[in-house]
Order: structure tokens, then C-alpha cells, then sequence
């Protein structure tokens, strides 16, 4: 590259900056590199060839195509969405997209595996254009998805006349071809809500003729998921069997079984969905955060193993959500996502396992100076003043938790105001009681109480009050204060919300004993053994009732048996323990011709950027300004090696024009940007990609797509959290 062109292209950059991002496919003189032909709704999803996937059951949606592999690839991402999982149905999609461009089901598929409303509109729109393409039942099924999606500008419809649209479009396919067993899946999805006996006779009538539908089976479980969770029960057993490698589908049965206080077949849902979540992580090289269900997932596991008495593993479990890599848009320390959901699953272990030296051990969390941090630190930190009888500190927290309520009248905080009543009021009674003023302190938390079941009413997630049940707080302050028929009331309410709750057991069988009702206690205490029979040892809840009654045997009352997740054997589905998934090979050469790879930088962090060449002005940009911090890269034991598709002669020619104090790679033929998943198969382009990899060798964090990423700062600080992990 000579001189005068390489000003060129450093001046250029601010034009191509300056082009505006629109929907529409600019004209080729205007086309971006690195960015989709087709728009801007092509510079998300999935850019690599999909792939025949197994262990994720079957169905067969016919559509209107000449090509057999379009009607393959088509009924793959149809049976995708029956498990929500989007991302990988529009890979299927798109490539039925690349076979066929004007497929209009295809289109409609990546209407409803988008998931931003401004790419569903865009892609119904193209479906709708082919209408005259297909058949009178595919027409009616663009129809009932455009009714929903698309907003009419001289009628305008309300959500709910949309969606009353989309019903009965969906009906009128049911009546008109009544052997077509989709439009009955998704009229069930689109009333989920409305009509659940209703639904539950649609379901039933499916799965009389497909007894092995894996949408029928999923959508049951939704439909139960918050009411009367035994109805789907059966078909808990039969997703998990039907659809083994999609990690929602192992999930979802994870709900029924909590709820009903099954919590060993819930460990084991939730267990063998993460692992399935972490093996395709590491099979894909993809992160938590580009994964919409694993940290959902991880946090539900969380509270199943507090409930099961495995406070360890339920700590170690929120560790591996915490040790994420931190993203500047998908994972922030100070935003409600990933990194969040950890410190959630944290608290509610520390708080209710009652750790409270590792509370206030200022590692533990790495509060920030914010709102949300404020309430929650001040709040746990109380608690464990409180605990350790440092009742000083502990209204000096309490101080802090109070005044942290002004920031609550912030509109973007309002979600909060809930929880904190809560807490307030958990924490007035609390304190109250360990300086004497019982009586305050016992109506209080009562009304915490309340609140938390008020709270709690219809929530079937792992709940995101940081602690346990406060009925049960309730129940213990009345045993310690001697007031046991008052503490089996207690003790009762958390078991009503919460079935099979080991606290409220444990007090139970303090409260019975108590009250001389030894039969009740030792019922309790036979419930009790069956959901901790894997317990930490040494857990004090425990040990106060084996103390009571120490001759009793676990029973189980659960709606039917349960397996032994302890037992279970999982290791089929995947790894336990998520870390960074290990880096593809690096054969690349350098602009002197030498061979180069990762293994010749082994016990060093590496960043390693594809670029896109001389003709990519963003690129320029993003490597002088990398080229910028050398200093700062060399102190964070970081090497940077840049790679394109440029020849080894032509990268010598750049680095005599630029000064550039890295590496330039050569990736003729784009092996290694088809390794690193750098590279569009769709479109068959070249992709920018800024990738993290660790001392050991693994991708730490890594961005794709259309533009560069230039926020160095970010990577010196992700550097920085890499050498220390």
C-alpha cells in the first residue's frame, strides 16, 4: 500500500462514518465493509452455516419450495422455535434464504426467530411481498404473524387487537385444514394465558395424534408453569427425553418440578441444562452472554441447590456466573444482566445460609457506588452486623439503607421500590428485635413478611429477593421468644408459598415439638431428611430438629418419586463448570513470511484482531488507535497480532508506510477466519473481530460483526481482570 493511498484511506474514514445506517440494503458504492448487503438486519443473528442438528426432536412443516435441503433446513428451525431457541432457528432460516431467496416461508421464519420487533416487521414485510408465492394455508400463516406485528397507519389496532387478529386468523386455518397440528401449537402460544383449560383440550387432542410433539410437551409446561404446575407433569419427563440437547427444553421441566417442592428432579433439570448450555457454548465459541437462557438457567440451579442444603455448591454455582467476562453492551457491572443475575444468586445463598463473615468481606460482591448497589449492599451488610452482634454497625448500615431510598423516586429505579419496602421492613424488625423492642420488631417483620408472599404470588423464577422466605424469619423469632403455636403458623404460610421449603420443615419440627405434637414433628422431620438428604453436614437447621426427633425416616410427599440428583449421573450432557472456551489454531503467516501461531505465545494474553484490509478505513481507525496503548498492552503481558486476507508482501509494504508496532497476519483464503467464526457464510464476507485470548490459550471475550470494535479502554480493563482470575 503506498503512501498517498494509505492517506486516502485514513481520510475516508470520516466519510464512511458520516453514511447513515438505514434498514434498507444501501447501493454496493455506498456498502460498508464487513456490514450485510441486505441491510442492517443482517448484521445481527447468526453469520456461519448451520449445521444438522440432532437432540432437538422432530416436526414437519410443509412449505412451498422445489429444493428438498429448503424444506430440511426449514423444518429444522421451525422445530428450533417449538423450544424458543431463536437464535439457532434463524440459522436454519437464513440458509433456506440462501437457497432461495424469495422463499417466502423462509421469510416468515426469520420473522419469528428475530428478536427485536424492528427486524420481525422488516422480515414479515418480505414474506407478505410473496404472498402470491405460496398456497392458501402458508398465506393464512403470514397473515396471522402480520396481524400481530405490523401496525396498520389508517386503522390503528391496540396489542390486544392484534393479537385478537392473530387468533383468529389461526382458527380459520384450524377449520380450514384441521389436520394441520402447527396453527393449534401456536394459536396454544399466542392464548397461553387466557384459556387454560381451553388450551390444556387443544393439547391433549395434539398429543392423542402426535404423542411425541415437542412443541405440544413445551407449551404445556408454559401453560402450567405459574397455576396448578402438577397438570404438566407428565409432559416434564417426556420434553426432557424428546429434546436432550436444547438446554430451555431441560430447563423448563426445572420450573414444574420447583414448584411443586420436587427439588431433586429440579436440580436435575436445571444441572443437565446447564451443562448442555456449556457444551454448546464451547462447540460454538460463544459466551453467557450471547446465550439467552444460560444465566437464567445457572441462577435457577442456584436456588435449587439452597433448597436441596447444598449451600457450597450453590456459592460455587453464582462464582461461575460472577467470573464472566464483563461486555460493554451485553454484560455491565452496573446493569441488570448477567453479571447482575450473579450477585442475586450470591446474596440469596450468603444471606440465607446465614454467611456472614463472607458478606462483608469486601471480594465477596465488588459493590459500585450506585442506587441499586447502595440498597442491596446496605441491606446484607445489616444483616450480617446483625448476625455477628454488631448492632453499631449495623444501624449505621441501616442509616445508609434508608437514605438510598431517595434515589428510588428515579424513574429508571422504580423497579426496585417493591424489594426495598420489603427490605426496610425486614430489616426494621430485625434490628428491633436484637435490641430489645420484641414486640415492634415481631409486627414489623409480619408485615415483611406479607409483603415477600404478596411479592412472590404467581412467580415461578428463582426469586430475586436477596434471602429466604422472611415467614421463616418470622417463625424463628417467635420460637425465640417462645411463642411456638405462633411459629408453626409461620412456619405453615412460607409452606403454602413455598412447598417443601427445608426451612420452614426445620422450624416445624421445632415448633411441634414444642407444642407437644410429636407425630407432626416427626412427620416434618421425615420430610425434612428426604430434601436434605444430601445436605451440607453440619448445617444448624438440621441439626437443632435431628436433635428433637432423632428417630425419623425421610419420606417424600412429592406427586410422584423423585430420582437422586446426587446419583443421577449428568456428565453426558456436558461439562459442570463453565470457563472460557479454548481457542481455535492460528496457522497464519507474517508479513516476513514466517509461520505464526498461538502456541508461540503460550503464558501471555494475546489480542488478536481481524481486519478487513486497505479498504476498510474503520479498520485503520481501530489498529492505530490499539497501536496508541502498545505501552499499556506490554504491561498486561499482551501481545496484538492483526490479521486479514492481505498477502505477507503486502502487509511488509503497510508496515514500511504505517507505523503499526504489532504483527500483520496473512489469511488468504480465510481458513482462520472461518475458525475464529470471523467470516459471513451467508454473504461470503470477511467480518471484524477483536478477540481476548488468556495465558492458558482460551478466548476470554471476543466481538464480531459489521464494525470494528475501538474501545480500548475496555480491553485494558477485561485485560486486567483476565490476569488477575
Amino acid at each position: 500500500m503506498k503512501s498517498a493511498t494509505l492517506l486516502f484511506v485514513l481520510t475516508a474514514i470520516s466519510v464512511f462514518c458520516q453514511i447513515p445506517a438505514t434498514d434498507a440494503a444501501p447501493p454496493l458504492a455506498l456498502f460498508q465493509p464487513g456490514h450485510s448487503h441486505q441491510g442492517d438486519s443482517f448484521d445481527v443473528g447468526p453469520r456461519e452455516k448451520p449445521w444438522k442438528m440432532d437432540g432437538i426432536g422432530r416436526s414437519h412443516f410443509p412449505i412451498t419450495t422445489s429444493n428438498p435441503e429448503v424444506q430440511m433446513w426449514f423444518d429444522q428451525g421451525n422445530t428450533l422455535l417449538q423450544s424458543f431457541w431463536y437464535f439457532e432457528a434463524e440459522r436454519s432460516f437464513r440458509w433456506c434464504l440462501k437457497l432461495e431467496p424469495d422463499n417466502a416461508m423462509a421469510w416468515w421464519g426469520m420473522a419469528r426467530a428475530a428478536t427485536s420487533h424492528v427486524r420481525s416487521v422488516k422480515f414479515i414485510r418480505e414474506a407478505v411481498k410473496r404472498e402470491d408465492k405460496v398456497t392458501d394455508r402458508e398465506r393464512l400463516y403470514i397473515d396471522a404473524l402480520a396481524a400481530g406485528i405490523l401496525d396498520d397507519p389508517i386503522h390503528p389496532l391496540t396489542a390486544a387487537e392484534k393479537s385478537a387478529k392473530t387468533k383468529e386468523i389461526l382458527e380459520t386455518i384450524i377449520l380450514k385444514y384441521p389436520d394441520d397440528i402447527e396453527a393449534k401449537l401456536l394459536y396454544v402460544l399466542a392464548d397461553l394465558e387466557s384459556n387454560r383449560y381451553g388450551n390444556e383440550l387443544i393439547l391433549q387432542n395434539v398429543l392423542k395424534i402426535y404423542p411425541d410433539d415437542p412443541g405440544a410437551h413445551h407449551y404445556r409446561i408454559h401453560l402450567w408453569n405459574s397455576v396448578h404446575p402438577e397438570m404438566a407433569l407428565a409432559s416434564c419427563a417426556r420434553y426432557a427425553e424428546l429434546v436432550p440437547d436444547i438446554g430451555h427444553a431441560q430447563h423448563m421441566p426445572g420450573h414444574i418440578y420447583s414448584a411443586l417442592g420436587m427439588y431433586n428432579e429440579a436440580a436435575i433439570a436445571m444441572d443437565t441444562a446447564n451443562r448442555v448450555e456449556k457444551r454448546y457454548m464451547r462447540q460454538r465459541m460463544i459466551f453467557p452472554w450471547n446465550d439467552w437462557n444460560y444465566t437464567h438457567n445457572a441462577n435457577y440451579l442456584g436456588y435449587v441447590l439452597e433448597q436441596l442444603g447444598m449451600a457450597r455448591a450453590a456459592v460455587e454455582n453464582a462464582q461461575q456466573v460472577l467470573s464472566v467476562s464483563f461486555d460493554p453492551k451485553y454484560n455491565q457491572e452496573d446493569k441488570s444482566g448477567i453479571h447482575f443475575q450473579g450477585v442475586i444468586a450470591m446474596m440469596r445463598a450468603l444471606v440465607k445460609y446465614e454467611r456472614w463473615k463472607r458478606i462483608l468481606d469486601p471480594h465477596t460482591f465488588a459493590w459500585m457506588d450506585n442506587p441499586r448497589d447502595n440498597i442491596y449492599k446496605s441491606y446484607c451488610n445489616t444483616l450480617a452486623y446483625i448476625g455477628t452482634g454488631d448492632l453499631n454497625k449495623a444501624e449505621d448500615s441501616y442509616a445508609a439503607h434508608q437514605k438510598a431510598k431517595d434515589d428510588l423516586k428515579r424513574p429508571e429505579l422504580k423497579y426496585l421500590q417493591e424489594t426495598y419496602e420489603v427490605q426496610d421492613a425486614e430489616l426494621k424488625g430485625r434490628l428491633a428485635i436484637a435490641k430489645g423492642d420484641t414486640l415492634f420488631g415481631l409486627s414489623t417483620l409480619e408485615d415483611a413478611a406479607k409483603r415477600d408472599i404478596k411479592m412472590r404470588e404467581g412467580f415461578n423464577d428463582p426469586p430475586f429477593y436477596p434471602g429466604g422466605v422472611i415467614y421463616n424469619v418470622l417463625g424463628q423469632a417467635y420460637l425465640a421468644n417462645r411463642s411456638p403455636s405462633l411459629a408453626a403458623i409461620a412456619f405453615e404460610n412460607t409452606l403454602k408459598s413455598v412447598r417443601a421449603d427445608p426451612f420452614a420443615l426445620a422450624g416445624l419440627v421445632q415448633a411441634y415439638s414444642a407444642l407437644g405434637e410429636k407425630e407432626k414433628a416427626r412427620q416434618m422431620m421425615g420430610r425434612l431428611l428426604y430434601v436434605w438428604s444430601d445436605a451440607d453436614p453440619g448445617l444448624p437447621w438440621m441439626d437443632r430438629a435431628r436433635a428433637l426427633v432423632p428417630d425419623a425416616t425421610p419420606h417424600d410427599d412429592s406427586p410422584r418419586p423423585q430420582r437422586s440428583y446426587k446419583q443421577t449421573a449428568l456428565d453426558r450432557f456436558g461439562p459442570n463448570v463453565w470457563e472460557p472456551y479454548p481457542a481455535p489454531s492460528l496457522d497464519a503467516t507474517d508479513a516476513k513470511g514466517q509461520r505464526v501461531s498461538l502456541d508461540q505465545f503460550k503464558g501471555r494474553n494475546v489480542l488478536l484482531v481481524f481486519y478487513l484490509g486497505d479498504e476498510c478505513p474503520h479498520c485503520l481507525e481501530q489498529l492505530i488507535e490499539i497501536g496508541k496503548h502498545k505501552i499499556d498492552f506490554t504491561k498486561a503481558s499482551t501481545d496484538v497480532l492483526a490479521i486479514s486476507s492481505n498477502t505477507p508482501a503486502h502487509n511488509a509494504e503497510s508496515l514500511s508506510v504505517a507505523d503499526l508496532p504489532f504483527r500483520l497476519l496473512s489469511d488468504v483464503d480465510h481458513e482462520n477466519a472461518r475458525r475464529f467464526h470471523s467470516y459471513d457464510d451467508f454473504e461470503d464476507l470477511e467480518l471484524h473481530s477483536t478477540i481476548l485470548i488468556d495465558k492458558q490459550g482460551r478466548v476470554h471475550w471476543a466481538r464480531t460483526g459489521g464494525d470494528p470494535f475501538n474501545d480500548v479502554p475496555f480491553l485494558l480493563k477485561e485485560l486486567a481482570r483476565m490476569n488477575a482470575q
